[in-house]
């Protein structure tokens, strides 16, 4: 006997009168709910896009599968909508590819039609894929019998004061940094120039130089109390204290 763990079972009939299902019976596949017969998939990449329309047929025919590629360029984009919207389809379904998704979504999102942007991970752990079908077609068989899951996208206004507060909150982190830099420079300028002068006092008047005539100037500009262009320095003197000087207007 093979030293082996591994048990073959027979598929052996079924004994009359005993009502026993024979082994086996169960690997027929039973046909799924078809929720979008004309659906679409597509594998987004950076340069194209793979776009896989799924078309079911009537009565016992198959469905019938197309895959074109379509460049990722504004005006190839749209002729994609285009296309979609000629061929009737219902559901487009997408991976969250990077960035690369987004000008598909952003511009088929109102084209009339609904757009499903799906986790690759939750996708590629489904059971069932063939090896030698496609990302887009996969992406299409999924979608017609509703096996997907649409991730959240926030709607066009969101995304805009999204973005907004997100480059604030960039460019407040940069100026905080240029300050400290010029803090530091100024710093060991002083204390180069003053080495037994410079203390702790003068070393936040450095830091008081850099924020509150900026705040000061900002708020003059918008009461239109200050010329653009003429902003307040502040100039060191021989026993290491900073003046303030404006500028004639």
């Amino acid at each position: 006997m093979p030293l082996s763990t591994s048990v073959r079972l027979l598929d052996f009939p079924a004994l009359p009168g005993t009502g026993a299902v024979p082994i086996g019976a169960g690997r027929r596949e039973r046909e799924m709910d078809l929720v979008h017969p004309r659906c679409a998939g597509l594998d987004v990449s950076k340069r194209d896009a793979k776009v896989c329309v799924r078309i079911a047929g009537a009565g016992r025919a198959g469905a019938t599968s197309t895959v074109t590629t379509w460049g990722s360029v504004t005006n190839q984009v749209l002729a994609l909508r285009e296309h979609l919207i000629g061929e009737q389809v219902t559901l487009v379904v997408m991976e969250a590819t990077g960035d690369y998704w987004k000008p598909f979504y952003y511009l088929l999102e109102d084209a009339g039609f609904e757009v499903l942007l799906v986790n690759a991970r939750h996708v590629k752990n489904l059971p069932g894929r063939k090896t030698d079908v496609s990302d887009a077609a996969w992406l299409a068989q999924l979608g017609a019998h509703g096996l997907v899951r649409g991730s959240f996208v926030p709607p066009e206004p969101v995304r805009q004061l999204r973005d907004l507060t997100r480059t604030r909150t960039t460019i407040v982190r940069e100026r905080a940094r240029e300050i400290q830099r010029l803090e530091k420079l100024l710093e060991d300028a002083l204390l180069t120039e003053l080495p037994g002068r410079f203390s702790v006092s003068r070393r936040g008047a450095v830091s008081r130089a850099l924020t509150v005539p900026s705040r000061d100037w900002s708020n003059g500009c918008a009461a239109g109390s200050v010329v653009v262009g003429r902003a307040p320095t502040w100039v060191g003197c021989g026993d290491g204290r900073l003046v303030r000087s404006v500028p004639a207007c």
